[in-house]
């Protein structure tokens, strides 16, 4: 760990080193919530939850057959473990399946590339396309383009930044999202793009491109070409959708250099390409949820996630098995209690997460009627690594009460983080645009980016004392919202 915690004795401090008059949290609850941090840094459940999910699930990409068992894995887990009222919640999606990949450079240096299609991309032509490459050193010097690219590949080699908080990822991410829609409304063959990473290994980096929706368009989030491409070749695009037409692939940072180096020669760079890939119609997901009844208020919920799917090129330890664990191991700790929490405690383990936050977007729908009654949600995806803060968006009571929360998770090397937060975790964000409340423990994500979305990411990433903080913080902290009488939701939402 970055940050070294405390030790147990320290945990097990007298809750009186904390109380006032006025404080927020009962000496009882405080102590509780001691008890559970220092089991949790004892605790194997949730590492070893992750570890069955990698090996005998693997890869879970949303929609698949591998998808359909880890939701049958989950509900046999969360039932072994003793949980309550354990259920699937299924829903239909489209399915994208990946298929086969040939990168190669023809010339002037004859060599393959290691390269992964990107989600949504179409298919190749059969046998493949071969055309001159057109450097972009970003994705804003390819929107600015005002010319055409019939015949040639489209290269995007914006670089991602390394930043603690992962804060260079949406930025970066821009290409990924939206440069096949930029390539195609200019006539483009194909597209490719360095790959949305931080690493240096020969990994590339997949992920979800992201189409046209009537507020990118209205708020200037494409070019004038693509606006155009759209009205004359989609004039019914906000009912019917549009799908990339040509494929589209990321390559790996040691290729991108390549790629790199010899645009710098000033050669002429001529590639081929093949993408077996496409939309292959509809599947089935599901949201899997698991229960621990309140006490004293059962209707009133706090909701903890994680996204149970994950990239079909490796076993998605990092992304998002290790938010599987932590989520479950916390609450399978506090289920441990000689008494349950006032609120009733749910985990949700949402499904094709990857492919569009489908599953989020399908529980909010489904579960309408009773968005009212969650008084607090957050979602753990952003790894493994070592929690370093705590942020929340909350009333002025509920703010004033997570100050306090992070006073008596302090000792595991937590800070206080923003206290005017709307970030739950992608998973969240459907709840949080309906006035749910949220917190989210953040995490240290200095290499989060070197294994996202590649297929490195697997279960030896994963640091058995780092992840052991994570469950107790999050065991402390999820106790501690079930358990207050705290209003957390704001009064004018």
């Amino acid at each position: 760990m970055l940050i070294r915690v405390a030790s147990a004795a320290c945990l097990l401090l007298s809750a009186s080193a904390f109380a006032q008059d006025d404080a927020l949290i009962s000496e009882d609850a405080a102590n509780t919530a001691r008890e559970l941090m220092q089991r949790g840094l004892e605790s194997d459940t949730g590492y070893e939850v992750v570890r069955s999910l990698t090996t005998e699930v693997g890869p879970r990409l949303g929609g698949s057959e591998q998808e359909a068992r880890a939701r049958d894995w989950a509900v046999q887990m969360f039932t072994e473990l003793g949980f309550e009222n354990v259920r699937i919640e299924p829903f239909d999606m489209p399915y994208w399946d990946r298929g086969a990949i040939r990168a190669s450079i023809v010339s002037p240096f004859p060599q393959p590339l290691y390269a992964s299609a990107l989600g949504g991309s179409a298919a190749s032509p059969q046998g493949g396309i071969e055309g001159e490459f057109v450097f972009f050193d970003s994705f804003q010097d390819l929107y600015d383009f005002d010319g055409r690219l019939d015949g040639r590949i489209a290269y995007v080699n914006d670089r991602m930044v390394r930043l603690q908080n992962g804060g260079g990822y949406n930025t970066a991410n821009e290409k990924r999202r939206f440069a096949w829609l930029e390539a195609e409304a200019r006539g483009a063959l194909g597209v490719m793009i360095r790959s949305v990473g931080t690493d240096s290994r020969r990994f590339p980096h997949t992920g979800m491109m992201s189409r046209p929706q009537p507020n990118t368009i209205e708020t200037g989030r494409h070019s004038p070409i693509v606006v155009d491409y759209i009205e004359s070749e989609y004039p019914d695009y906000a009912e019917t959708g549009i799908s990339s037409s040509i494929p589209a692939v990321a390559l790996s940072a040691p290729d991108a250099d390549q790629i790199e180096r010899i645009h710098d020669t000033g050669e002429t760079i001529i590639v081929s390409l093949s993408v077996v890939a496409g939309w292959r119609g509809q599947r089935q997901s599901g949201n899997v949820i698991a229960e621990i009844p309140g006490r004293e208020l059962p209707d009133e919920i706090v909701l903890i996630g994680a996204h149970l799917d994950s990239w079909d090129e490796a076993t998605g330890a990092v992304d998002d098995g290790a938010g599987v664990g932590i989520v479950t191991g916390a609450a399978h700790l506090i289920s441990q209690l000689p008494r349950a929490p006032r609120r009733t405690i749910r985990v949700v383990l949402f499904g094709a997460e990857e492919v569009g936050l489908l599953g989020a977007f399908a529980y909010a729908r489904q579960n309408a009627a009773e968005t009212g009654n969650i008084v607090m949600a957050s979602e753990s995806d952003f790894g493994a690594g070592p929690v370093l803060s705590l942020t929340s968006g909350a009333s002025e009571e509920g703010t004033l009460f997570m100050d306090e929360v992070q006073g008596i998770i302090a000792p595991l090397g937590i800070l206080r983080g923003d206290r005017a937060s709307r970030g739950g975790g992608p998973d969240i964000i459907p709840l949080a645009a309906q006035g749910v409340p949220v917190f989210r423990l953040m995490q240290d994500g200095t290499d989060y980016f070197d294994l996202h979305h590649t297929p490195d990411d697997t279960f030896d990433k994963i640091d058995p004392d780092d992840f052991a903080q994570n469950v107790a913080a999050w065991a402390a902290v999820v106790w501690l919202a079930a358990d207050a009488e705290i209003e957390f939701r704001m009064q004018d939402e």
